[in-house]
């Protein structure tokens, strides 16, 4: 089933306050809609903080089934995204879901391992015909970019940097002062770029490694799979699209490089996406809380 067929005109026309009345009050229907609007942020906040698919999906299920639990507890008269927003962060730092192959000691251990891929230059017609897997490697291995950092900067950047939420915002997601999370953003920024302008040709021109030249190193070595892509996949939009300020101009300046690389990851519906809702909506607990 499509997200789409779960919804109505007359429910996606309510805004999120009203949606959590009708859905306190047992409309399924609401709470569908409720879910689906902010799924998108939801499970794409997970996938950069989890590092792959399955992670995420069952961390964007986790943490729908405990916002629905506390829907009575939220006070209309305030913002529900913000709300929304508090509680998926604190259940994203505090879970302990991580794959093991998505854990990295340190940014200088990550890069090595990305040069220990053979390097191989492809021709012209190569690099069309693998074109959509050259996007996969530089997604999947710039998310891993991402997983050396601490949790808590990989939040702050992921909603500072790619969401571009403001600090006063993102300090009361977070629980700290505008300041503090403006501060954290600046040195999570300033490590992950010296590290990228180091190491990364995406980002240096003089840095040697190319995603298209480890293609076939990471074909070969079996980390992906031209037939069943993992982030190059299930999405109309960019990260971008999510964020406060939407597309950022194109720029030379190495800051902005970095942030685009990131920003133009793609913003992916999960590949589970009905059966995510489905397994909410038939949780007994959420059940048996708003009488379903």
């Amino acid at each position: 089933m499509h997200m789409a067929d779960f919804l109505s005109d007359n429910y996606t026309d309510f805004g999120d306050n009203k949606l959590v009345e009708l859905s306190i009050d047992g409309d399924k229907k609401a709470l569908q809609t409720l879910i689906i609007r902010h799924q998108l942020f939801v499970y794409n906040l997970a996938l950069k903080m989890a590092g792959n698919v399955q992670d995420a999906e069952d961390l964007t299920q986790e943490v729908f089934i405990k916002i629905i639990t506390a829907l009575s507890k939220f006070k209309i008269e305030s913002k529900f995204t913000t709300w929304l927003y508090r509680i998926t962060v604190n259940h994203f730092i505090n879970s302990k879901k991580q794959s093991a192959k998505a854990r990295f000691v340190s940014f200088d251990s990550y890069f090595d391992s990305i040069d220990a891929v053979p390097s191989t230059d492809l021709n012209d017609q190569e690099e069309k015909e693998l074109k959509d897997t050259i996007e996969e490697i530089r997604i999947n291995c710039t998310t891993g970019m991402l997983l050396c950092l601490s949790k808590e900067q990989r939040m702050i950047y992921v909603l500072g940097e790619m969401f571009e939420i403001g600090h006063t915002l993102g300090g009361e997601i977070l629980g700290i002062t505008p300041g503090n999370f403006r501060v954290k953003l600046t040195r999570t920024r300033k490590e992950l770029y010296n590290w990228m302008n180091k190491r990364c040709g995406l980002v240096n021109s003089a840095n040697p490694c190319r995603c298209s030249k480890k293609t076939r190193g990471y074909i070969n070595d079996g980390k992906v799979d031209p037939g069943n892509l993992k982030f190059n996949t299930g999405y109309k939009s960019k990260i971008s699209a999510l964020s406060k300020k939407k597309a950022v101009a194109l720029t030379d300046t190495v800051d902005e490089l970095n942030k685009q690389v990131f920003q133009s990851h793609p913003a992916q519906t999960p590949v589970q996406s009905s059966k995510i809702i489905n397994d909410i909506l038939n949780n007994d607990l959420i059940k048996s809380i708003l009488d379903l």
